[in-house]
């Protein structure tokens, strides 16, 4: 696979890889890649996170709009019809929002739609997406 966007790689702490598997695997579509009895590589919309075995604690929270943001956590800005069928998907699913579905700034430059979810270990997953895309990065 080609790209002119340079890709992430992403290593972080999870409590059962089975669990891991479960929620990058089967519930966000993540192709598994190598795996060992300790970590286990995940295929994240092209960027490669790895699930590592491990016990490690939270890093805080800074408010934003009025909600807890965990300080650690990591994502995809996605389309916005893919967003509203994840947003619908992790609903479905029972998934355990941080901060529920919605949107930001709207009709404002850089408006878009934002959720916050743990994985089964407790990491803070933010996905987000853009009305413009050219305005990701607009103040």
């Amino acid at each position: 696979m080609s790209t002119q966007i340079p890709r992430f790689h992403l290593a972080f702490p999870v409590r059962d890889l089975k669990e891991a598997r479960q929620f990058y695997g089967s519930l966000l579509g993540c192709e598994e890649g190598r795996s060992s009895d300790t970590w286990v590589d995940f295929d994240f919309q092209g960027h490669q996170i790895v699930a590592h075995l491990s016990l490690e604690a939270s890093a805080g929270t800074n408010e934003v709009d009025g909600h807890q943001v965990p300080v650690r956590h990591f994502g995809l800005i996605l389309e916005w019809a893919k967003w509203e069928e994840l947003a619908h998907d992790l609903k479905s699913a029972g998934a355990e929002f941080i901060i529920e579905p919605y949107v930001r700034f709207e009709g404002q430059p850089g408006e878009q739609a934002t959720m916050f979810v743990r994985d089964p270990s407790g990491n803070a997953l933010e996905f987000k997406a853009f009305r413009d895309e050219e305005q990701i990065f607009a103040s």
